[in-house]
């Protein structure tokens, strides 16, 4: 029933109820039953093994789960044949998998109770019903439709109805529709067209928002589910956010590990089976048995050296430490990836009012006496009489600042008297001021007049509509002095009003006289409003929050681009882009319904120009988004309303308000604002950005790691010799001897530089080009520097044939220490003299995990089949694994001089 198209009468007809005396007690049970309480369906919470099994089928996570069924089969497979076992191997990858996991769920699991914590249900309060003709206090969740609701000012409307009745009736429905101007209702308008937006009908109002003056009745239409708040609220539920970029890049790398992984092992087992067959080896079915099964082992072991098993366990933890450090920054992170993937963005879709603006009508500017000033500087006289007698306002202080009572506009005059120094308290001057008469505001006479007993006699305070306050008056106050209001005069004023009415600020007129006590006010309103004496006008407006503008052209000069997307008209939308500079020849404003029209083709073309659009719902935002998406954008959507809901939930990454956010807003989003600050939206796309490099490094430490472990036993295969590694020492060398220093990079100190740098693309490979060579070029270089020392005649440390193979695994594993700090830079410049210091930790795990080696090379000979090494063969150990930071250096150096010369 589209209740905004039928008069109230028909709706209640429709309802089956009598306006006057509501529904009977035996009508409200039929319909208890029949439509349910006033509440919303909750979801219910995700199972455990649910929450697991997402864990689990992350890309990494799947290859680490693929490692330990290999060494489980491995193991498995050498207990069959007699051969000497090690399921500690498998034990280590557990342990690497429970970590990673545990972690996961452990964080998610913290910010969620914060978030329930933040976000609890609010209490049930009571609304005033008319039931079998009596006036009577209900819970809320007790309405049902047909209910007949008494809304006074201040009331939070608790279901969606059709208005009946309504005496200078604003609601303010800025939670729901985005407009932030309160909505004047008016009862007996009819609306013909079934599409008329919603923060158009103005003879219906809806469920969450509040009453902020006058007051009134409607008949509900709606409860629970079917409000349209409760729509939002369920649309949710049906629309499963895709994976985010950082998900797609690890997906990517993990598909290409794995199958090169695969190839090589594969390719390694068809040639040991190849030689073993030409060279004769196949003399007996035990003997091919014997020599297919270390085949088997020896490619094993390659698949374990190529898979990354350090990477989720780094994902895992980067991320978790990076949430709490976000939280102490205002920025509460529900879903862990959410803190990295803000660093990919590159389109922002906010909403205004609330997120943008400060949703709090403010006074900018008042005209006085002539002049132009600040609030701060109002002195006494009229115009400040006026603002504290002529109001039906008032200001109350809570435990957070100031909550305006009744209607918002009179609320930020009062707060703007207060401002001003040396003015009795607006109490005060009410309490000196003996009230005759008031006419309160109404949009047919868009003014307001009260009347106050000033030493026998009446002053006449009025307030409205500059153009018809200045209609009434005859004179003005300037400098002091009552000027006749000549021509010029009002024009100059109106020039004035025009110039603040065109940055879509509303100005209010002031004007007053002292006359003789009427007789009879309401008869003699006109000559009561006749003959006045012009003070001024004040402009109010929702204004920009403070560190929005900084914050804007921060994002914007990092590559990011801004969109509007409000529930508000399009000369106030277009007024707040012009003052973030938004809007050019390039970039324009739209209605929403204009954009509605288009199909996805037209409409994706148009995106590149749109910077604004008004009249904003919650479906057009939700295309915007998604069209935006299949763009190749990486997009975030902030907003504090229900009408943003969708839009947050279908992003990248969903950014809702904390303190002023819609429970539906806040269950959407991914991203918290604990402090509502726009600028705290900047810093996490700074800190995100700097995880994603963090990554980089991390991986590209990693690939570096296993690409060499790769080579060094495949090349030793081919060449006939053994493995120089067994499986235990790759998963060493891969996960323990990687993990603290691999974490360290994972926590390098977050460049200012980044916000300098244009967004990494949604569809960019997270190895670059750059990181590539470095992985190749330093992995061959360990490669042969470690291949050298497996052949006695280009062996350069001094062994006996027992010690060789521990002073290759020791060799490989103090290379990949000295690698770590090589990885601190992802760019050419040269560690040795950029902030060498500067990350004390991964100096700190440098030292721990060198100290580790030496341990287990010394006493762990037992599980890692090593033998104790002397002095001088560990300062071999350590010159030589030094060797890759000068190698490294020259390569940069190289790189540094080519740029030189191609820039000349």
């Amino acid at each position: 029933m589209n209740a905004f198209m039928l008069k109230a009468e028909e709706v209640a007809r429709r309802l089956d109820v009598t306006l006057q005396n509501g529904l009977s007690d035996a009508e409200i049970e039929n319909r208890r039953e029949r439509y349910g309480k006033n509440e919303f369906s909750r979801r219910p919470p995700v199972p455990f093994w649910k929450r697991l099994l997402s864990a689990l089928a992350e890309p990494m996570m799947i290859l680490l789960l693929v490692a330990l069924f290999i060494t489980l089969g491995v193991n498995i497979f050498r207990a069959i044949i007699g051969e000497h076992t090690e399921f500690i191997e498998c034990a280590g990858i557990f342990i690497a998998i429970s970590l990673s996991v545990g972690i996961s769920l452990i964080m998610e699991g913290r910010s969620r109770k914060a978030f329930e914590a933040l976000n609890k249900m609010k209490d049930d309060f009571k609304v005033r019903v008319i039931r079998s003709g009596k006036a009577t206090l209900i819970d809320q969740s007790e309405l049902v439709p047909g209910d007949v609701v008494v809304l006074e000012t201040g009331n939070k409307i608790p279901a969606d109805g059709r208005l009946f009745e309504g005496n200078g009736l604003t609601v303010d429905e800025s939670a729901l529709t985005g407009e932030s101007a309160a909505v004047k209702k008016d009862p007996e308008l009819l609306f013909e067209n079934e599409k008329t937006a919603l923060a158009e009908r103005r003879n219906c109002v809806y469920s969450g928002c509040f009453v902020t003056a006058g007051n009134g009745k409607m008949v509900v239409t709606s409860i629970g589910d079917d409000t349209e708040f409760g729509k939002i609220a369920q649309e949710l539920t049906k629309n499963e956010q895709e994976t985010i970029p950082i998900q797609e890049k690890l997906s990517r790398l993990g598909k290409i590990i794995t199958v090169i992984g695969a190839s090589i092992s594969a390719l390694v087992f068809i040639i040991q089976v190849v030689y073993a067959g030409i060279s004769g080896a196949f003399t007996s079915g035990t003997a091919a048995f014997q020599v297919i099964s270390e085949a088997f082992i020896s490619s094993i072991v390659l698949i374990v050296a190529a898979v990354p098993e350090g990477l989720p366990t780094m994902v895992a933890v980067s991320l978790a430490i990076n949430v709490i450090k976000m939280s102490k920054k205002n920025a509460l992170v529900k879903k862990l990836v959410a803190c990295e993937t803000i660093g990919c963005v590159n389109v922002i879709c906010s909403d205004k009012t609330g997120t943008l603006t400060e949703n709090r009508m403010t006074v900018t500017d008042i005209f006085c006496d002539g002049v132009l000033i600040k609030p701060e500087t109002l002195t006494a006289g009229f115009f400040a009489d006026n603002i504290c007698v002529n109001s039906a306002a008032d200001l109350e202080k809570t435990e957070t600042g100031t909550r305006f009572v009744g209607n918002p506009t009179e609320s930020a005059l009062l707060t703007a008297y207060g401002k001003a120094a040396g003015l009795p308290e607006y109490r005060t001057v009410r309490e000196q001021k003996e009230k005759i008469f008031v006419f309160p505001f109404s949009s047919e006479t868009k003014n307001m007049t009260t009347l106050v007993k000033d030493n026998g006699k009446a002053t006449v305070y009025t307030k409205g509509s500059p153009e018809k306050i200045l209609s009434m008056c005859t004179s003005a106050l300037i400098n002091g002095k009552t000027e006749p209001l000549t021509e010029a005069l009002r024009k100059k004023l109106d020039e004035q009003i025009a110039a603040f009415q065109k940055q879509a600020k509303r100005v209010l007129g002031f004007a007053h006289k002292q006359t003789e006590i009427p007789k009879d006010c309401a008869a003699e309103r006109a000559q009561i409003e006749s003959d006045l004496i012009f003070d001024g006008f004040s402009a109010i407006a929702d204004p920009l929050r403070k560190e929005v503008y900084d914050a804007v052209l921060q994002s914007r000069s990092a590559g990011v681009d801004i969109k509007i997307l409000t529930g508000d008209n399009i000369v106030t939308a277009s007024a707040i882009a012009d003052e973030l500079h938004l809007l050019d020849a390039d970039h324009a404003a739209y209605e929403a319904h204009l954009l509605e029209e288009l199909d996805d083709k037209a409409l994706s073309d148009l995106l590149p120009r749109i910077r604004v659009i008004a009249r904003s719902t919650p479906t057009i935002k939700m295309r915007i988004v998604n069209l935006l998406k299949k763009q190749g954008n990486v997009v975030a959507v902030t907003g504090d309303g229900i009408n943003d809901a969708p839009a947050i939930k279908n992003a990248d990454v969903g950014i809702a308000m904390g303190i002023s956010g819609t429970e539906v807003s806040k269950e959407a989003a991914d991203i918290i604002l604990l402090d509502d600050s726009f600028a705290t939206i900047v810093k996490a796309i700074h800190w995100g950005r700097g995880i994603y490099k963090n990554f980089q490094r991390f991986i590209q430490f990693q690939l570096t790691v296993n690409v060499s472990s790769v080579l060094v036993v495949l090349i030793s295969v081919l060449a006939g010799l053994k493995s120089p590694f067994t499986a235990l020492q790759i998963l060493w060398i891969n996960l323990i001897m990687d993990g603290p220093p691999g974490l360290t990079l994972g926590l390098e100190p977050i460049s200012p530089d980044l916000m300098k740098e244009k967004p990494t693309p949604r569809n960019a490979f997270i190895i670059s080009t750059q990181m590539l060579t470095r992985i190749l070029v330093n992995g061959l270089f360990i490669t042969l520097v470690v291949l050298s020392q497996s052949f006695e005649a280009t062996r350069f440390i001094p062994a006996s044939p027992e010690q060789v193979p521990t002073i290759l695994f020791t060799l490989f594993v103090v290379f990949q220490l000295f690698n770590a700090l090589n990885s601190r830079d992802l760019s050419a410049r040269s560690i040795l003299f950029n902030g060498l210091f500067r990350n004390k930790l991964l100096l700190g795990m440098f030292v721990l995990t060198f100290a580790l080696q030496i341990i287990i090379t010394q006493f762990g000979g037992a599980v890692f089949k090593t033998v104790p090494l002397t002095l001088t063969q560990w300062g071999y150990i350590a010159a030589v694994g030094f060797s890759i930071i000068v190698f490294d250096e020259i390569i940069k150096l190289a790189v540094r001089l080519g740029r030189r010369l191609r820039s000349r």
